[in-house]
């Protein structure tokens, strides 16, 4: 089975444009034939060293795509989560911290840990445990915030 297409210029019809909606005919010729054709070389008009800079990062991204692939789902998902308990964790450490962006962070974590529940491997107790821990200093920094009133911040 091959890999589905997901786009194809014979399935526009139309083109927005500021200007306005304009017809697409997919097997037209470009309107100016001395324009090279827009699958050209697209390093062309660098320089020797600017083109070997490019393919080599070229090179860098199509690796880091490969080891993507290869990595298991659940490992790459449960990473995405942990940054995001990072991303919580820097902003209820600050002196002066900031509830909002953390409860962003909280809330996002919560909705893939609770909502993959089950899906995420090895990693999901870390997980579950690590939102737990952000929600109880979460409630704490926000009841000192409030000085002391129990009632977490809406912010």
């Amino acid at each position: 089975m091959g890999r589905p297409r997901l786009w194809h210029p014979s399935l526009m019809s139309s083109l927005w444009t500021p200007g306005g909606e304009h017809p697409v005919d997919p097997d037209a010729a470009p309107s100016d034939p001395t324009e090279p054709p827009t699958d050209a070389d697209p390093l062309a008009g660098l320089s020797d060293e600017e083109r070997a800079q490019a393919q080599a990062m070229a090179a860098e991204m199509a690796e880091a795509r490969q080891r993507v692939l290869e990595a298991p789902a659940d490992m790459v998902v449960a990473n995405h989560a942990m940054g995001l308990y990072e991303l919580a964790a820097i902003h209820l450490s600050e002196e002066d911290p900031d509830l909002v962006a953390a409860r962003l962070a909280i809330d996002a974590m919560g909705q893939l840990v609770e909502g993959l529940s089950g899906r995420l491997g090895e990693a999901e107790t870390t997980l579950k445990d690590a939102l737990t821990q952000l929600r109880m200093a979460f409630v704490q920094l926000s009841e000192q915030a409030a000085g002391g009133g129990g009632e977490p911040d809406e912010g």
